[in-house]
């Protein structure tokens, strides 16, 4: 019994340092996986009705045209057969393309809490993260280039940018219809499908997407480029939830002989037309100097 706590709690420690490493990682150079809903139910099983990959497409669209929502994320990583997440909450203006989250790391092996809550700045080209972990004094922000991140920060920040998020299903294929649901007291219409990344940047280019889109920089550096999903869309054709499951390599790169890593990313979208204020921090609070990132060992 003893022999199989200790075993237990080895596995809780690496899990919650690989998922801190994905968290809170300044530069990364590889993608990221994930597996859920999307991964346990594959798409196209022959049970459900093959519809037009052009009903789950305009998501995106539909959300800019929404132009806010609180958002509430989870991402999901195994290690050694535990599953631990990352959780997170806060608001996004999908017309200017940032907001706010507050993430909520793994308890530590012993359950108490290990980490404090990280605050993220979402903005176009950037991410900013307080209290980031090692290396970084309390109350300072870390600014991330997501242009130069391999995953176009799809996990880097340890939630998925929401509308990244819905903006991966223009690259949909093979989608089927599973089904009318109710989630949260709204009626929704369930698909499932595959969405490749590299599909979903061409896309997102023609529909007049930002210049240095991180979906195209996702489409590079990922090791596994077709990305399994679950998405429900509410009567207005609004993403209300999506579960997306990435793969990337944990040696870093993505030619490189490292076992693959399974994440598990899902993002809900509540509240629509909610208030969004991000203030921006001074200069003199963001941190420009050394910063230390955490792996499993």
């Amino acid at each position: 019994m003893v022999a199989a706590a200790t075993v237990r709690r080895q596995e809780v420690t690496r899990a919650t340092a690989a998922l801190a490493a994905v968290c809170t990682a300044a530069v990364l150079t590889a993608g990221c996986g994930g597996s859920g809903v999307a991964a346990e139910r594959p798409a196209g099983d022959g049970k459900a009705p093959v519809v037009p990959a052009s009903t789950v497409a305009g998501a995106a669209d539909a959300l800019v045209r929404a132009g806010s929502s609180q958002v509430t994320t989870s991402m999901r990583m195994a290690s050694g057969g535990t599953w631990l997440t990352i959780t997170g909450s806060g608001d996004f203006d999908f017309a200017r393309r940032q907001g706010e989250l507050t993430l909520v790391l793994p308890k530590d092996a012993a359950g108490a809490e290990e980490h404090r809550p990280i605050t993220e700045l979402l903005l176009p080209g950037a991410l900013y993260m307080k209290d980031r972990g090692e290396g970084v004094p309390a109350g300072k922000w870390v600014r991330v280039d997501t242009t130069r991140l391999a995953d176009g920060n799809l996990v880097t920040g340890g939630a998925t940018e929401p509308l990244a998020a819905a903006e991966l299903l223009r690259g949909a294929q093979a989608v089927t219809y599973v089904g009318e649901e109710t989630l949260r007291g709204t009626k929704v219409r369930h698909y499932r499908g595959v969405a490749d990344i590299a599909r979903a940047a061409r896309a997102e280019g023609t529909a007049g997407g930002p210049g240095g889109s991180p979906l195209a920089a996702a489409a590079k550096g990922f090791t596994v480029t077709s990305v399994p999903f679950d998405a429900w869309l509410d009567a207005q054709g609004r993403l209300r939830q999506v579960s997306q499951q990435f793969t990337f390599s944990s040696a870093g790169a993505r030619e490189s002989a490292g076992q693959n890593v399974t994440v598990v990313s899902t993002t809900r979208f509540d509240r629509f037309g909610t208030p969004v204020s991000v203030i921006m921090p001074r200069p003199a609070d963001i941190w420009t100097g050394k910063i230390v990132s955490r792996q499993a060992g």
